[in-house]
């Protein structure tokens, strides 16, 4: 274990590092890095257990597969053209992306639709489309299910459109975003097609995106891309299912899959909600608006995805503790985005404090929803 702590606030160091040693004892979670750092930088704590894939102890800087806490990144991308006047969020998908991909993608009640889908329901999570990922086909297991069982797999994007097409089906149709209370429902698909949508665009692969807009300007060095980087792959945190090594390069690349230290995520959530990101202070008012909550799973492929109380705005959530379970003091919010594999990059405001971290276990989706809760209250008594 390793930490760094300032003179404030010595009181939160053991309690922190006794929330380590319990995350990573609790089965099958071998390995965490959790780390936590103040606005004005004053209380910065950094903790890490278990191994990495070439044998060495996991820092605090070791990069972790942060799985879909990449959401928060392309959102941030599709924001800045659209600052940029280069891209339009209300703009149909189908004015970015080839008919090839976008004819039959979403077909309700006999009708396509997937004309009606705009880059915005993508990003909100309001579209409707099925979870290539997640969702299950009549009669048969998931697609992540398959791979689980049958081992990795390179999928191109015509791939899983054809999967999608063929084989699930949408939940609703494309919400009305003027309207009161629009369905949301999580699903990769949309943001598949973002990315797809951010490289047509710019005309670039999304790493070169990445490194053009956040990695030079913000010096994330432990951030990369699967398969995609120039220099030699750094020592990483070991992908587990079960708490037994879990080895898909092929789908992590076919993803467009990111790997980055907790450091270099507290790094851009410091940009991000310091307006460094964006020219106008509107367009984060954009991004951290509009939030709508999640609702209870309705199907077996939503059981894995996040849900209520969790609320979705423009590729971040906002996620507080109800009431019930915090009836004495009322839990403060949380700001940022969270993946499968148990990762999880947040700030509170109410705080001013910024939290990574990861256990990198692809069973392990609920473990921020419930790690982050104690960080805050130990940070609150504190």
């Amino acid at each position: 274990m390793e930490g760094r702590v300032s003179d404030r606030m010595d009181g939160a160091t053991e309690r922190l590092e006794g929330l380590l040693r319990r995350l990573v004892g609790r089965g099958p979670i071998v390995q965490a890095v959790v780390a936590v750092e103040s606005g004005d930088r004053a209380f910065r704590w950094a903790g890490a257990e278990g191994l990495t894939a070439a044998g060495r102890h996991v820092t605090a800087e070791t990069p972790f597969f942060i799985a879909s806490m990449d959401k928060l990144y392309n959102a941030t991308i599709a924001l800045m053209l659209s600052e940029g006047g280069r891209l339009d969020l209300d703009e149909p998908i189908t004015a970015f992306l080839p008919s090839t991909i976008t004819r039959g993608l979403h077909r309700y009640r006999g009708e396509d639709l997937s004309g009606r889908i705009t880059v915005r329901h993508l990003l909100t999570h309001t579209s409707g489309l099925a979870d290539w990922l997640e969702d299950y086909p009549k009669g048969g297991p998931s697609l992540i299910e398959q791979i689980l069982a049958e081992g990795d797999k390179r999928l191109t994007l015509e791939e899983i459109v054809a999967h999608v097409r063929d084989h699930l089906r949408p939940h609703f149709p494309p919400q009305d975003l003027a309207g009161g209370h629009p369905r949301v429902r999580y699903s990769d698909t949309n943001y598949l097609l973002v990315v797809a949508i951010i490289e047509a665009v710019t005309g670039e692969p999304l790493h070169e995106v990445h490194r053009r807009l956040f990695h030079e300007p913000l010096g994330l060095r432990q951030t990369g891309f699967a398969g995609a980087e120039a220099r030699p792959a750094p020592d990483l945190m070991v992908l587990r299912a079960g708490g037994e090594p879990l080895a898909i390069p092929r789908l992590i690349e076919s993803v467009r899959g990111i790997y980055s230290s907790a450091g270099d995520m507290i790094a851009f959530m410091r940009a991000l909600m310091g307006g460094e990101l964006f020219r106008r202070p509107e367009t984060l008012a954009t991004m951290l608006g509009g939030w709508h909550r999640f609702g209870f799973p309705r199907d077996r492929g939503a059981l894995r995805a996040p849900g209520w109380p969790i609320e979705y705005g423009t590729g971040v959530m906002r996620f507080r503790l109800p009431r019930l379970f915090s009836p004495m003091a009322p839990a403060p919010s949380v700001l940022g985005h969270t993946g499968s594999t148990g990762c999880w990059l947040f700030y509170c405001p109410e705080l001013d404090m910024f939290l990574a971290g990861s256990v990198d276990e692809v069973t392990a989706g609920a473990v921020p929803f419930r790690t982050v809760p104690r960080i805050l209250k130990i940070l609150r008594e504190a």
